[in-house]
């Protein structure tokens, strides 16, 4: 479906040059007695590279039919991820390359949001927050306070973050797995 450049918005997912992409900022100028235009800066979903370009007002631009679903983490077995797909109950296999930075957070039984273009996957949400216990850190420094400086932390799956000198070996901890950030110790 075509839609005037005029009509871009932020967040929406464009077919540029055969390929979907993601608007990340946008903004429609009118220099003096020139013609309107839309500057765009652009996320291609397929290959994550970013880059700008500039639409004509009077452009065409095709907006990307995408189908979201709500997917359930099974296993891993060596690079491919298995899910299941919770409205029919199929079974979908993923990639490492498709899941991009979400590959080390996925856990059994978790659900996720995967956008779809033409059948392939392109992109996953993963939750506000996740628990995760801390297997290696730094001893406790006596006298610690929160606001004081962090220390490298590795959790259970792998991923190094950096945690407050106070968290310990061994704690549960809430991380935000889009930001790689320490939240707050997991009230068990």
């Amino acid at each position: 479906m075509a839609i005037p450049a005029t009509q871009i918005r932020r967040g929406m997912v464009l077919v540029f040059e055969g390929d979907p992409c993601r608007v990340i900022e946008f903004r429609h100028h009118t220099p003096g007695n020139l013609r309107a235009m839309v500057q765009a800066k652009m996320k291609n979903l397929r290959t994550g590279s970013n880059f700008e370009h500039r639409f004509r007002a009077a452009d065409a631009i095709e907006k990307a039919s995408m189908e979201t679903l709500e997917l359930e983490f099974m296993y891993q077995g060596g690079d491919t991820f298995h899910f299941m797909n919770i409205s029919n109950y199929d079974q979908l296999e993923m990639d490492e390359e498709s899941l991009g930075d979400s590959a080390p957070w996925m856990q059994a039984g978790m659900k996720i949001i995967a956008e779809f273009y033409n059948g392939r996957p392109i992109g996953v949400e993963l939750p506000n927050s996740m628990v995760f216990e801390i297997v290696e850190t730094a001893p406790v420094v006596r006298g610690a306070t929160k606001n004081a400086s962090s220390k490298p932390a590795k959790l259970e799956n792998g991923v190094t973050v950096n945690v407050p000198e106070f968290v310990e070996s061994g704690t549960r901890v809430r991380v935000n797995p889009t930001t790689g950030e320490y939240l707050d110790r997991a009230k068990d």
